[in-house]
């Protein structure tokens, strides 16, 4: 309790001490000098008293530079706005580096000069046979080594790194229409506008499935030659 609150005191006044004792806080209020019209929280008829606080620990007393009731300004009935200027110090948190799988670049294969290195690469560790082996265990595994030596692997240290080797405009369009339906049914919650909406959640989940499935067949039939 600082030395510069209302001098009248009555229970209710005395339960705000005795908390803050307890909780070892202090209350703000009265720890900064002020004008009687600065302190006074409550008015009515000619009664004019102090019963609005902020209380803060008292670690926290030396952020604190300023205390004051706000002239003019009612926040209920009778009741004056109490404020006060703080510092507070932000410590930014060093964020943990999230791990993740690393992973072959197939993307690259769009490219035609990797996608023909590949391809050589691809037969010579076959022993130069045209045809797969039918130990598809083996040829998989041979066709995952020879795209980490020519394609190279991702880093694994970005989490937002997604590979988008299967987007196409057809994708892009549909999410895009999702998005402006989701505005839409924001803004106007009818069954119409949700019924719309949930319609393009399916396209999108179907057009990226397809877009995917697509792509995976593209990069099978470069691997095969």
């Amino acid at each position: 309790m600082g030395k510069f609150g209302v001098k009248e005191r009555n229970l209710e006044g005395q339960m705000v001490v005795d908390f803050a004792k307890r909780m070892d806080m202090g209350v703000v209020n009265t720890y900064f000098q002020k004008r009687e019209e600065h302190r006074v929280t409550y008015k009515s008829g000619g009664r004019r008293t102090q019963v609005d606080y902020i209380l803060c620990r008292r670690g926290n007393l030396k952020e604190i530079s300023d205390c004051k009731v706000v002239v003019g300004e009612s926040v209920a009935r009778q009741h004056r706005m109490v404020v006060c200027r703080m510092t507070l110090m932000v410590c930014k948190t060093k964020r943990s580096k999230i791990e993740i799988e690393k992973k072959t670049k197939w993307w690259k294969l769009k490219k035609e000069e990797c996608c023909e290195e590949f391809r050589q690469k691809l037969r010579q560790a076959l022993g130069g046979q045209v045809l797969l082996p039918d130990d598809w265990e083996t040829t998989a595994e041979v066709i995952r080594e020879t795209g980490r030596k020519v394609l190279g692997v991702s880093s694994g240290r970005r989490k937002e790194d997604k590979e988008t080797w299967w987007w196409n405009e057809e994708v892009q369009d549909s999410i895009q229409r999702k998005r402006l339906a989701k505005k839409k049914w924001d803004m106007d919650r009818t069954e119409e506008n949700r019924q719309e909406y949930k319609e393009l959640q399916r396209r999108v989940k179907r057009e990226v499935s397809k877009a995917k499935q697509k792509a995976l067949k593209k990069e099978r039939r470069t691997c095969t030659g």
